[in-house]
């Protein structure tokens, strides 16, 4: 039997929506303010989304959608700045008023808190981006509600890569059989396993046909009492939300 001690989790499109009206937004104000003509619509942006972190992603388009573009002689310099300018517009939209959390979001993180479960998160978006989002979206202390904060570039390579996990349990001592990550991405889940951690996903618009194979659970929201999860795959019993309880029942501990 396995005591469940730890939630690990995901970030982008797992604590919020911030994807399309949040990222793909600020990434568009960052080309603007800097004389470009790119323009990530909400489908190409859901084709970028298959790379992982912002510079890949600009990189990647680059690459793939404007070839015709002239790369400055400081590349790297160049991307690193239109990154860095569009993570200022994003946090500038999160002081402004914030992006909601998901469904659930709140009350399973303040559960795990009053049973002592430890709580940590694995992302490839920017440790101010994180810091943002919690502090605006969440609560002006909920960065201390994490023993670990595993951010950007903290690894050599980032997800469907294990590393970002394996830095997390490396760093807390924990091992991956009494962690629970809640992801909603293919990437994400591939990572998560990949690391040995068993993966709940909560399905958001943008990955909603991805590859979640293995996963323990997969719903469309972690849910409230009174708006319950729609089961994606899986067994989540009588649950009508994901709690404690049935996160404990899913990797074989007590209820």
């Amino acid at each position: 039997m396995t005591n469940l001690t730890t939630l690990i989790f995901d970030v982008d499109g797992t604590l919020a929506d911030t994807e399309r009206d949040g990222h793909r937004v600020a990434f568009n104000a960052a080309f603007a303010a800097a004389g470009l003509d790119w323009d990530w619509s909400v489908p190409l942006y859901g084709e970028l989304l298959t790379v992982t972190g912002g510079k890949e992603r600009i990189r990647h388009y680059l690459d793939h959608y404007r070839r015709d573009f002239s790369r400055p002689a400081q590349f790297d310099a160049f991307v690193a700045d239109l990154h860095a300018a569009k993570t200022k517009h994003y946090t500038e939209m999160l002081a402004a008023g914030g992006l909601p959390l998901r469904s659930g979001v709140r009350r399973l993180l303040t559960e795990a808190r009053d049973q002592g479960l430890r709580l940590a998160i694995a992302t490839t978006t920017t440790p101010i981006n994180v810091s943002a989002l919690l502090q605006y979206s969440l609560a002006s202390d909920s960065e201390s509600w994490f023993e670990v904060i595993a951010a950007g570039d903290i690894v050599p390579k980032k997800k469907p890569a294990p590393d970002i996990y394996q830095f997390v349990l490396q760093t807390m001592g924990v091992r991956p059989q009494e962690c629970i990550a809640l992801e909603d991405s293919g990437n994400g889940i591939r990572s998560a396993l990949a690391a040995g951690v068993p993966t709940v996903v909560t399905v958001s618009d943008y990955c909603r046909d991805d590859n979640f194979s293995g996963a323990v659970l997969v719903v469309d929201q972690l849910g409230e009492p009174e708006q319950p999860f729609q089961l994606v795959a899986g067994d989540a019993g009588a649950s009508r939300c994901v709690d404690v309880a049935l996160l404990r029942r899913l990797i074989g501990g007590n209820a």
